[in-house]
Formats: structure tokens, C-alpha cells, sequence
């Protein structure tokens, strides 16, 4: 951590989740799925506070049960199923603002990443002060060229979206990422003020796709929990 600059890690976990209900607390290998960001947070030793921002009071006891604090509850406006990772981060920011507690630079960990360790939060963090980035997330390469995609037409047909790329090598298509969806690093004021992850000064930190999985179906986190556990096989 960088002398004189608080750090807050912000876990957002609300209770309404609909696809995997109560999934933010749900046992992933025998331990709730949420303990894995709040662990990976306390062992990197970046953090001042490691926070958890919910609507929720069972999440609330189970997050402090593991080491997090939970010093108010998410507010109703942004805990329902519109509500913005973004806008979440700038209501805590500004909420211990109101407390007389500042922090420059945070970052967003998911409830259910437990993919997230201390050695990648550590990188991720050096990421946004040597760039001088507004936000720094982990991103995955995909796996098959998506300028070769097909899409469904018309009477169960199928055509390339860009029938250019047909006769294109792979290995000749420029690789292309989409966000993996673990965490984000951030500086506070950028936040702020404009309520946005994504903007024209953000970084992104490569992972392999080994470590990165999406859970939103239980076959995610079948997958998820298999994944886990071929990496951290002794």
C-alpha cells in the first residue's frame, strides 16, 4: 500500500439474487461462496477496510462472521435488479464520507469469485498506480475467434456476422477479451463523478481462462467448484 493512501475493499452482496437464490451465501466446497473475496482481501493486506455492501442481514452476519465489516446497509435504490456495480461503489464512497473516512482508491470484489486471490489483487493494484489508470479488471481471452461468429436469420438459418473473416486464419485474428467478472480497482473520485467501470483511461489485466468462471446456473457452479479444484490440488 502506498504511505498515507486508504485502501477499501467493497464486496457487493445483495440478498435479492434471482437466477441462484441466496447465492452470494451459498456453500461453495463447504464454505459460504462469499468468504473467498472477503479472505482474499484481508490476506492481501492492501485494504484498511474490507467492507461488504449488502441489503441483507443474514449476508451481514455471515460477512463479519468471516473478518469483513458491515457498517451500514446498502440502500434501497441500489439493491434491486437494475441497480449498477458503479453506482454501489458511489454510495459506499460517499457514505464514509459521511463518516469522516476517505478513501482515494478502491476496489470492487464479487461475492461469488473465489477464483480472486491476494497475488492477483496485489498485481491488479500496482496496475492502477504505475498506469495511472482510472479503473484496472481482470479480462479473459476467448476462446474461439469471435470474428468468425455465426448468428441465427431467418427459417432456422445461420450466417457469419462478418462473412470477410471466412477464409481468415485464427491465428491471424486479432485476440479479442471480455471482462471476467471478478473484480475492479478503481480511483474514488473518477467513480464519483461519473457513476461508470468503463471509460477512456481503463486497464486491463490478463488471466488465464482456467481461473475464470461465470456463475449464474447451477452447471456454472459445478463447473466453478471442479475448476477450483484442479488449481489448488497439492
Amino acid at each position: 500500500m502506498q504511505e498515507g493512501n486508504k485502501l477499501v475493499a467493497i464486496i457487493t452482496a445483495r440478498g435479492g439474487s434471482k437466477r441462484i437464490p441466496r447465492k452470494n451465501i451459498l456453500p461453495f466446497l463447504g464454505r459460504p461462496i462469499i468468504s473467498y473475496s472477503i479472505h482474499a482481501a484481508l490476506e492481501s493486506k492492501l485494504f484498511t477496510e474490507v467492507m461488504v455492501s449488502t441489503d441483507d442481514e443474514e449476508i451481514a452476519r455471515i460477512a463479519e462472521a468471516e473478518g469483513a465489516v458491515v457498517p451500514f446497509f446498502r440502500s434501497k435504490e441500489n439493491a434491486d435488479d437494475f441497480s449498477g456495480t458503479a453506482d454501489v461503489i458511489a454510495e459506499v464512497i460517499n457514505r464514509y464520507k459521511e463518516r469522516g473516512m476517505t478513501f482515494e482508491t478502491g476496489c470492487c470484489i464479487y461475492p461469488t469469485a473465489p477464483f480472486v486471490n491476494p497475488a492477483i489483487l496485489k498485481e491488479g493494484y500496482q496496475k492502477l498506480v504505475d498506469g495511472k489508470f482510472d479503473v484496472v479488471f481482470p479480462m479473459v481471452k476467448y476462446s474461439y475467434p469471435i470474428q468468425r461468429s455465426i448468428h441465427k436469420v431467418e427459417n432456422g438459418k445461420v450466417a457469419m456476422l462478418w462473412p470477410e473473416n471466412y477464409h481468415k486464419r485464427s491465428q491471424d485474428l486479432e485476440p479479442v477479451y471480455h471482462d471476467a467478472g471478478q473484480f475492479y480497482w478503481f480511483r474514488s473520485d473518477y467513480i464519483v463523478a461519473y457513476k461508470k467501470l468503463f471509460g477512456d483511461n481503463v486497464a486491463g489485466l490478463e488471466v488465464a481462462e482456467k481461473s475464470v468462471q461465470d456463475i449464474d446456473t447451477l452447471s456454472d457452479w459445478e463447473l466453478a467448484e471442479i475448476k477450483y479444484q484442479l488449481l489448488n490440488r497439492k
